[in-house]
C-alpha cells in the first residue's frame, strides 16, 4: 500500500529565517514580482493566474507551473484557487564570481594579460598546458581503446558557450555542436554564436569535450573529446539566473532529448536548500530529466567543508552528485592527493549520503575567453590566449559528465541508474596507511571516479534501490536515507556504526592517504537503499539530529507557501 507524504514529520535541515519569505500586503497593482505558480496541471494553473490579471512569462509544463508577474493582492487571489498548490518567488542571485560575493576571492589587483597559468600560484612550478585530469580518472586509458564519447550527446546548462573550434568540432574536425538554446530569451541561437559573457559555461564545457591534445603528453585535454554537444544558456554574463529560466532550460532539454540524442546533462550550479528535495521546483524538473532517461551530473557545491552543505539540485537522491579533490599540482605523485577544502559535504536533510563520488576539481585548465566576466575579475589565472585555471565542484562535475559519456559509448543500453551504479562501484575510496577511510563517506561518497573501472566493472542494481522516481514525482511516496548523528555529533550510517564510517573533525583533510583499488560499495554496505518517508519514521533517541537541525515553527513553510527561489553558479574559490 502506498504511503502519502507527511511534510513536517521529520527533517534535518537548518533553515534561516531568510529562507522563507512572506509577502507583504502593502503592494499595489503596479508593484509586481515574479513568482512561480504550481498546481496539478498547466492549463488550470495558467487559467488561475490569467483570471487574477497576471502576466505569464514562462510556461513550465515539466512541473505543471507558470512563472508570472503578480502584485501582492493578485497572489492572494491566486492562492485561493483550488487549482494552485504552491507559489514560489522567482528571485535571482548573483554568481559569486562577480564582484564581492566571492568566497575566498583573490584580492590581487593585477589586470594584465597575466601568465599565472605558466606558474603554479602555490609553489611556482610550471603547469602551462596542464591537462592531467583525464588521466587522473583513467579516461586516457579508454581513449587508447577508441572510447572517446562517439555517439553520445552531452547537454550543458550554464552561462552559455563561446564557439571555440576545440569545443564545436571533435577530434576529426567535424562539427558536433547540435543545438545552442537560450532559455532566458526562449530562442535558438546560431551554432557559432558567442553567448557566454560569464566564461563559466565555456570552461565547464571545455573540460568535458575539448578535442585538442596537450603539446607535452599528446593526450586529449577533454574527458570525452568526441561527444556531440548541446549548449543551453540559463545564466547571464554576471552569473545571475532564475528558477524559471533554469526550469525552462531543463524542460527544453527533456523535450529535445530524442531529437539530439541527449544522454548526459551537466548541471554545475548550486542553490541553498530550502525545502525537502521533492518540493523544490528545480529539483522536480531535474527528477523529470532523470525519469526521462537522461543521466544528470550535478556539482555538490563549494560551501564545504562543513556537513550538510550540499545544495540544490545536488540534494536530489537519484542524480550523481560530485565533490572535488585535487592532485596538489603533482599529477605523478598520488600520495599527496586530497579532498579540496571547499567541497560540500553531506548528509542531506533527508539523510542520504552525498556526494556520490569525487573527481578532480582543483586548478582545472580549460577554455575561457580573456574578456569573459570571470577571467576579467581573475585575470591572473588566464594565459592571455584561450585557457583559464579555475577550481570548484563545477569543474569536478564536468569531469564526471565526460566519464558518463564514455560509459555510454561503451554500453549504450545503460540506464541512468546503471550509470550511477557502475560509476560508484568503479570508484576508489581514499584510505590511509592503515587501510581505513581517509575521509568519511559524507565527504567522498564512493571515492574518486575511475573511468576505466566504471566501464569494465560488473556491478548491477546498486543505485537508487528501493526508490521509485515516478511515485516520488507523483507525491505518493518520498524517501529518506540511513544517515544518523550520534550524541557526540558524529554522522554515521545506520547499521554501519564503525569508526571508518563516521564524520568527525579528526577525519578532515588527511595529509597521508591513497585512492584505494578496493571497492567501498558492496552487498554488505547497502548505501543506495532507502526507506519510505512517513509519519512513523521518527528518529529514535539513539539517532538524534542536533536541535539546530530540526524544523522549528519559525522555519516552516509559511501559509503563503512563498519561498525564495534563488540560484547561482557555484561560488569562486581559491585554487587548490
Amino acid at each position: 500500500m502506498k504511503r502519502t507524504t507527511i511534510i513536517f514529520s521529520l527533517a534535518g535541515l537548518a533553515l534561516t529565517a531568510a529562507a522563507v519569505l512572506v509577502l507583504a500586503s502593502s503592494g499595489t497593482p503596479a508593484d509586481t514580482r515574479s513568482v512561480i505558480v504550481q498546481g496539478d496541471d498547466l492549463e488550470s494553473v495558467a487559467r488561475a493566474v490569467q483570471d487574477a490579471g497576471g502576466t505569464i512569462t514562462h510556461e513550465l509544463g515539466i512541473i505543471n507551473a507558470v512563472a508570472v508577474d503578480l502584485a501582492d493582492e493578485q497572489i492572494a487571489v491566486v492562492r485561493r484557487s483550488e487549482s494552485v498548490s504552491r507559489v514560489h518567488e522567482n528571485l535571482t542571485l548573483s554568481s559569486a564570481a562577480k564582484g564581492g560575493n566571492s568566497r575566498n576571492k583573490s584580492t590581487t589587483s593585477d589586470t594584465s594579460t597575466a601568465t599565472a597559468i605558466d606558474s603554479d600560484p602555490v609553489n611556482g612550478e610550471t603547469f602551462k598546458g596542464y591537462s592531467a585530469y583525464p588521466a587522473i580518472v583513467g579516461a586516457d586509458l579508454l581513449h587508447e581503446k577508441g572510447i572517446v564519447g562517439q555517439g553520445v550527446t552531452v547537454a550543458v546548462l550554464d552561462t552559455g558557450l563561446n564557439a571555440w573550434p576545440q569545443i564545436t568540432k571533435n577530434s576529426t574536425k567535424r562539427n558536433r555542436l547540435l543545438a545552442h538554446y537560450d532559455a532566458i530569451t526562449d530562442q535558438s541561437l546560431h551554432l557559432s554564436a558567442y553567448s557566454d559573457t560569464s566564461g563559466h559555461g565555456t570552461h565547464i564545457t571545455s573540460a568535458v569535450v575539448d578535442s585538442s591534445t596537450d603539446e607535452n603528453t599528446g593526450r586529449f585535454r577533454g574527458v570525452a573529446p568526441d561527444v556531440s554537444l548541446v549548449a543551453v544558456k540559463a545564466f547571464d554574463g554576471t552569473g545571475r539566473g532564475s528558477y524559471a529560466d533554469v526550469i525552462r532550460g531543463l524542460e527544453w532539454i527533456v523535450a529535445n532529448k530524442d531529437l539530439y540524442g541527449i544522454r548526459v546533462l551537466n548541471l554545475s550550479f548550486s542553490a541553498p536548500v530550502q525545502s525537502h528535495y521533492w518540493d523544490d521546483p528545480v529539483n522536480q524538473a531535474v527528477m523529470r530529466a532523470w525519469e526521462a532517461g537522461v543521466v544528470v551530473i550535478v556539482s555538490a557545491g563549494n560551501g564545504g567543508p562543513d556537513p550538510m552543505t550540499v545544495g540544490v539540485p545536488g540534494n536530489v537522491p537519484y542524480v550523481i552528485t560530485v565533490g572535488a579533490m585535487t592532485d596538489s599540482y603533482t599529477p605523478d605523485d598520488r600520495t599527496d592527493d586530497r579532498l579540496t577544502t571547499f567541497s560540500a559535504t553531506g548528509p542531506t536533510a533527508e539523510a542520504f549520503v552525498k556526494p556520490d563520488v569525487v573527481a578532480p576539481g582543483g586548478h582545472i585548465v580549460a577554455m575561457m575567453d580573456f574578456f569573459a566576466q570571470i577571467a576579467h575579475e581573475h585575470s591572473e589565472f588566464h594565459d592571455g590566449g584561450q585557457y583559464f585555471v579555475m577550481s570548484g565542484t563545477s569543474q569536478a562535475a564536468a569531469v564526471v559528465t565526460g566519464v558518463a559519456a564514455l560509459m555510454l559509448q561503451a554500453d549504450p543500453a545503460l540506464t541512468p541508474d546503471d550509470v550511477k551504479c557502475s560509476l560508484m562501484a568503479g570508484s576508489h575510496p581514499a584510505v590511509g596507511p592503515d587501510g581505513a577511510l581517509a575521509y568519511s563517506v559524507f565527504q567522498q561518497g564512493a571515492g574518486l571516479v575511475n573511468a576505466y573501472d566504471a566501464v569494465f566493472n560488473t556491478a548491477t542494481g546498486c543505485a537508487n534501490r528501493g526508490m521509485d522516481i515516478s511515485e516520488d514525482l507523483a507525491g505518493t511516496e518520498h524517501y529518506a536515507g540511513y544517515a544518523r548523528q550520534n550524541g557526540d555529533g558524529e554522522y554515521y550510517i545506520e547499521g554501519l556504526e564503525g569508526s571508518s564510517m563516521l564524520w568527525s573533525e579528526s577525519m578532515l583533510w588527511s595529509e597521508s592517504m591513497l585512492w584505494s583499488e578496493s571497492m567501498l560499495w558492496s552487498e554488505s554496505m547497502l548505501w543506495s537503499e532507502s526507506m519510505l518517508w512517513s509519519e512513523s519514521m521518527l528518529w529514535s533517541e539513539s539517532m538524534l539530529w542536533s536541535e539546530s537541525m530540526l524544523w522549528s515553527e519559525s522555519m516552516l513553510w509559511s501559509e503563503s507557501d512563498l519561498t525564495s527561489s534563488s540560484i547561482a553558479i557555484n561560488t569562486w574559490v581559491d585554487q587548490e
